[in-house]
């Protein structure tokens, strides 16, 4: 992906945060934090691996890292910081893999969308000296692979850590200045906290175009070329958000599956009373409701996390690049 905002990311450190760094999955955002941690000079040394061949093999022809490892286990040996970028229901078999592996004082963290059920998976296989510190960068697009990730993924997002009570202040100030130098804001919070805060931001609302999109597939009244030659805005838009992996997705729902279903409740009681709304032709109501949303959308670009311009996603005569 191009990387027109690379400019912004700011000249490299003048000295390594960690000497290395390893990647443990070079999917979107793995690829992403070896192009900035490269680009910014964030390790001295960075190694990555990933568990299928043709990844590693396709890492090796982006010189992703400077060392491509056949094992997470080879990675991260004599490494600082290891950050996994598996889904959410690898990580416990990662973690059995590389704990005996991990050196003393290392920082182990991730990027997963859910923290509690990744804590539960990652901390019975790492010892008393390794610094447990989860993390989770609010950024992505619908891309995956090891071509999909770019250096300015995690400008101006949101990365959220939620270390576990008694960890290392000081490796969760490492690690702050990590994501921070890679170009996010840091916030930090609980993990249960988290998982529900995400829940409604991001996890229902992915679940909803899964939905919606299969749905619009399954009309027998509509045909599927008349589906994508009229899709609109909003149907386009939740077909983007539908093109994410798979994968992950799984995971993330059944590893979240408490948070997601208290907000799916609370949806659902919400769309009935809108189904309410229109069957009694409650025109007062509906525009207040879309009053309320409206301003949403636009705290959300007052807060750097989106951008007004129009038809967001396609070119336009006045965007500015």
């Amino acid at each position: 992906m191009p990387d027109g905002l690379a400019g912004e990311l700011g000249a490299p450190l003048q000295e390594p945060l960690f000497e290395r760094i390893a990647i443990i999955g070079l999917g979107l955002i793995g690829s992403s934090l070896a192009h900035v941690s490269r680009r910014k000079g964030l390790a001295r040394l960075i190694v990555a691996s990933d568990l299928s061949p043709d990844v590693r093999a396709r890492a090796k022809e982006l010189k992703l890292a400077d060392i491509v490892a056949e094992s997470a286990e080879a990675a991260v040996t004599g490494a600082d910081l290891v950050i996994l970028c598996v889904p959410v229901g690898a990580m416990g078999t990662v973690a059995a893999a590389i704990g005996p592996h991990l050196p003393s004082g290392a920082i182990l963290s991730d990027v997963g969308s859910v923290k509690s059920a990744v804590i539960a998976a990652l901390a019975p296989h790492i010892q008393k000296s390794v610094h447990l510190v989860p993390a989770h960068p609010v950024a992505g697009t619908e891309q995956s692979g090891p071509d999909a990730g770019f250096a300015t993924l995690f400008l101006d997002r949101w990365c959220i850590l939620t270390p576990p009570e008694g960890s290392d202040p000081d490796a969760v100030a490492k690690l702050t200045a990590f994501w921070k130098a890679a170009g996010a804001n840091v916030e930090i919070m609980g993990a249960a906290h988290h998982d529900l805060v995400l829940a409604i931001t991001s996890h229902v609302p992915h679940l909803i175009a899964y939905n919606i999109v299969g749905t619009a597939a399954d009309l027998e009244t509509v045909t599927q070329s008349e589906v994508i030659k009229f899709s609109a805005g909003g149907f386009r838009d939740f077909t983007r958000i539908a093109a994410s992996d798979p994968t992950m997705w799984r995971d993330v729902f059944l590893n979240n599956k408490e948070a997601v279903l208290e907000m799916l409740g609370r949806f659902s009681e919400d769309l009935t009373a809108l189904q309410r709304m229109i069957r009694n032709a409650d025109g007062q109501g509906l525009f207040d409701l879309f009053t309320r949303t409206r301003a949403i959308r636009r705290s959300i670009i007052a807060e750097g996390q989106e951008t007004p311009t129009p038809d967001f996603g396609r070119p336009h005569p006045d965007a500015k690049t």
